[in-house]
């Protein structure tokens, strides 16, 4: 499969740039360049330590690309804290990821997070949930529901800091979208088996799951090189180009476009 314009029209949901505590191969400015270049739709960028969301409008306004920012519940932004979220909002924020880095340290509860879902409610924000194990997953999605909340993504799910099993998976889609990263494949994180990911997305159904790189690391290469990698692994599992356009375009679209 050539790799001319193999990801034009495609939104990776999952990046991490510059600045930030931790070395990062690219700017926020040189991601969303890249892509420009690449002809994707969108890129959503992600820091684990403070709000991306005004660095999004900013990078917005430099290459004239889309850029999607918002807010991750780490200890660094007050963790479970409402007024961090309402910022987001204010500054166009158009997701919430609950606890990373932070996922040990904070208890997730319905009186802990009762203001936060509601406000990604009212405007109709991606509820995110990060690091999460799958029993709080599933506490999420419930409280989700009852919430009004109609866009949420399960980050990374066959990660070890997740380990969702295939019917874990199945039962969090009839809610969720479930995305992939190819991070996980790589010989510095979780060195998944590529294989492992398309079984799952064969079995969970392409309708549901979302493709995206979470690249950004000094070691790994450049995101659109990462989502490049991606698909053509996916194809060498008889995963179909039309089922990688719902993944890469259609679903992500949904959530952060429509």
């Amino acid at each position: 499969m050539p790799n001319k314009d193999i990801i034009a029209g495609f939104i990776d949901t999952h990046i991490h740039t510059a600045p930030d505590i931790k070395p990062r191969i690219l700017t926020d400015v040189e991601a969303a360049k890249d892509a420009k270049n690449e002809k994707m739709k969108a890129i959503v960028i992600k820091s684990h330590v403070e709000s991306t969301a005004g660095r999004a409008i900013l990078v917005e306004n430099i290459t004239g690309f889309k850029v999607i920012g918002g807010v991750c519940l780490n200890s660094s932004v007050g963790g479970l804290n409402v007024d961090a979220v309402k910022i987001t909002v204010g500054l166009g924020g158009k997701i919430v990821w609950f606890p990373t880095i932070s996922a040990p340290l904070i208890s997730v509860n319905y009186e802990n997070t009762e203001n936060i879902l509601n406000l990604i409610a009212e405007n109709d924000l991606v509820l995110a949930t990060g690091h999460l194990k799958s029993e709080d997953i599933f506490k999420i999605i419930d409280y989700a529901k009852s919430a009004g909340i109609k866009k949420m993504i399960i980050n990374h799910p066959l990660t070890r800091v997740v380990g969702a099993n295939i019917d874990e998976q199945k039962e969090m889609a009839k809610y969720a979208y479930l995305e992939h990263c190819f991070v996980a494949c790589m010989e510095k994180h979780d060195n998944l088996d590529p294989k492992i990911i398309a079984n799952a997305i064969k079995e969970v159904g392409p309708e549901k799951c979302i493709m995206a790189t979470d690249f950004g690391q000094v070691h790994n290469p450049r995101p659109i090189e990462g989502m490049k990698m991606f698909i053509n692994s996916m194809f060498g599992y008889g995963i179909k180009k039309a089922n990688i356009n719902k993944m890469c375009a259609k679903n992500p679209s949904k959530l952060f476009l429509d």
